[in-house]
């Protein structure tokens, strides 16, 4: 009888720099994903006269790629789980480029709108992937820890530049050119991925059938929620399409739930949620999210409606968001260190609600507290967003760590689909329903800063009370428990 050969070790390395090929190649996969999501807002007018389209296109031209995104997520982990994790990501990145080659062929809103959806649907492929693969690329806690800090910082970045660099951009060439740009970038980053992060082994495989039927279920509930909160903005909350939306979700959800009990390979194992790290990361990563899409619509509207600023000089206005991704490592770190997960998530919990509190009073005091609130806002997302994400895909089973990512993704998502119905529908209550052109007259801004400070203070309270929940569910410890 022969012994039985044990499993190749995967390579792993023992610190960031040794490993920057397939790190870099990792948060560029993710960078392109997330500046993707925002880099076309300012060149909806543009776009609108190019292609003789009017309103409703122009929104579902951000709406189709937010959709499919949100609900392929934990679609695309379950496969990854199931095919490869670096498989699954390369045929991504190779479906974003080559996608994005197709905007040469576009020219009506609704080639654009089946576009972005194809551009969400390969998005999908690729951002629950890149999270996992960082934990396979070290064994040290630590050092996935920082490696998982540069991938936030890196992403996080995208989606805030994503306006400055497209406005930017629009005032030398051809909107055309802010997809196209996608199509090098995915390469660069295949080859990275490809030379850099090494084949899954089998034995890190779930061999479970894939779950179709829940694959749609899950399709049908997450983005028919998304869609119930856009349309409660555009439609009302009332409207026949947003009653009809949020009923589909439900019983979507109600099938997908009772069908992954009764499944014996779910695509969600439901059993995950009885792990106070899963249910905690989970609960406060929306809460990360609301208050993080809520600030971002938000200030949009400020700077470039209330100031009348450009959209680059709108986009620099969010530069202490950036530079504090990038400064605020040490005091994430140290806070997740000493504290441990839940106290520290609790500490950044107080920081979110107080810098969202503080808004509401500093909306009409000028641009510096606004700065301020900013830098503290940052602060709290990048210890929540952090220790939440680390803990939630090292609490998963190793097999299942695209799902634990894809979790954490689509609850990010589903909270900045939250934030962002609540800033749109404060302001279309408090203001008014349509944003007038031009320079606007001294009664609109005060109320529309009237309508600032009542929306910043109602996410205050609501972001203080899901991220405050999700991390008091968390463990106390400093270690993430470890995996099956």
């Amino acid at each position: 009888m022969s012994p039985t050969t044990a499993p190749a070790p995967i390579r792993t390395y023992g610190s960031l720099r040794a490993a920057w090929i397939p790190l870099a190649a990792l948060c560029l996969a993710f960078f392109v994903e997330m500046v993707d999501s925002t880099l076309l807002t300012v060149a909806l007018p543009t776009i609108g006269r190019d292609l003789g389209s009017g309103t409703t296109t122009l929104q579902w031209v951000t709406g189709a790629y937010s959709l499919t995104f949100a609900g392929l997520l934990l679609t695309s982990g379950s496969l990854a789980d199931r095919l490869g994790r670096r498989r699954v990501l390369l045929v991504g990145l190779a479906a974003f480029g080559v996608t994005s080659l197709a905007v040469l062929a576009v020219d009506s809103g609704g080639d654009l709108i089946a576009l972005r959806a194809a551009l969400g649907v390969a998005a999908a492929g690729t951002a629950p992937i890149t999270n996992s693969l960082i934990f396979r690329l070290f064994d040290d806690e630590a050092l996935q820890t920082r490696a998982m800090t540069v991938m936030i910082v890196v992403g996080m970045s995208g989606f805030i530049l994503g306006p400055l660099l497209g406005g930017t951009a629009l005032a030398h060439v051809s909107w055309t050119w802010l997809l196209l740009v996608n199509a090098p970038i995915a390469l660069v980053a295949w080859i990275g991925v490809r030379l850099g992060v090494p084949a899954d082994r089998t034995e890190d495989l779930t061999g479970d059938r894939l779950d179709l039927l829940g694959a749609v279920l899950s399709v049908a509930a997450i983005g028919l929620a998304c869609y119930s909160l856009t349309s409660g903005v555009e439609h009302g909350w009332l409207s026949v399409t947003t009653v009809g939306s949020v009923l589909g979700a439900v019983v979507a959800l109600v099938a997908f739930l009772a069908h992954e009990r009764r499944t014996p390979d779910p695509m969600l194992d439901l059993a995950v949620f009885a792990d106070d790290t899963v249910r905690g990361a989970t609960i406060a990563q929306v809460g990360t999210s609301v208050a993080m899409a809520g600030v971002m619509f938000g200030m949009v509207l400020h700077f470039q409606y209330a100031y009348g600023w450009s959209p680059v000089r709108a986009g620099l206005a969010n530069l202490p968001l950036i530079l504090t991704m990038i400064l605020a490592t040490p005091v994430s770190e140290a806070l997740g260190k000493r504290l441990g997960h839940r106290l520290a998530c609790l500490v950044g919990a107080a920081l979110l609600a107080g810098s969202l509190a503080g808004l509401a009073w500093s909306v009409d005091h000028g641009y510096l507290p606004i700065a301020v609130c900013m830098v503290v806002l940052t602060v709290g997302l990048r210890t929540v967003m952090t220790i939440c994400a680390v803990a939630l895909v090292l609490a998963m089973s190793r097999n299942r760590t695209s799902m634990g990512a894809a979790l954490n993704d689509t609850a990010q998502e589903v909270g900045a689909s939250l934030g962002t119905a609540v800033v749109g529908t404060l302001v279309a209550a408090l203001v008014t329903t349509t944003l007038p052109a031009g320079r606007w007259s001294g009664e609109l801004v005060a109320s529309f800063f009237h309508g600032e400070r009542v929306t910043y203070a109602v996410l205050a309270v609501l972001v203080g009370l899901v991220a405050g929940w999700g991390a008091l569910t968390l463990t106390a410890s400093r270690q993430t428990d470890e995996r099956d």
